[in-house]
């Protein structure tokens, strides 16, 4: 029988992709590799961003780094990339890193660069979610566990 496919953040994995070249490697994943088969995925990098690079947030529909630059452009093709793997494998979960303005769903940096936190998502979380696929951020694996139990 064929294991779920689900997307999921390389830095969760350990790769160092964030946008200050560390990774957030996530404890509790082993769980998760047990009973599916993960994509990794970096949809900055995935969108041509370097690492490491500026730190980036919303600020509305757009997505700023903390030089000043427009970055939405990036973000925004990272997002169609990941999409473009879930489809292709079809994955119909992610597990993504949490208040990303990629990855981030329910609540992101609020666009100030200090540190405060609002009701929103990031851009591939969004783009992900508006496709039928059921985004998790890593706090929320446990509900991602049950969820897959009910999956067929």
């Amino acid at each position: 029988m064929n294991r779920p496919r689900i997307l999921v953040s390389a830095c969760l994995l350990g790769v160092n992709c964030r946008y200050n070249g560390e990774r957030k490697q996530m404890e509790g994943i082993e769980r998760l590799m047990e009973r599916v088969e993960l994509i990794p995925v970096c949809p900055e990098v995935l969108g041509g961003l370097p690492t490491p690079r500026p730190p980036a947030e919303r600020v509305g529909e757009r997505v700023m780094n903390r030089e000043g630059a427009d970055v939405t452009e990036a973000y925004q093709l990272g997002a169609e990339e990941t999409l473009r793997l879930a489809e292709l494998f079809d994955a119909r979960f992610a597990l993504l890193k949490e208040r990303s303005p990629s990855c981030g769903m329910g609540n992101i940096h609020d666009g100030s660069f200090q540190g405060r936190i609002v009701d929103g998502s990031g851009v591939t979380a969004e783009l992900l979610t508006a496709h039928g696929i059921s985004v998790y951020g890593e706090s929320r694996i446990d509900e991602l566990l049950n969820e897959l139990d009910n999956y067929t």
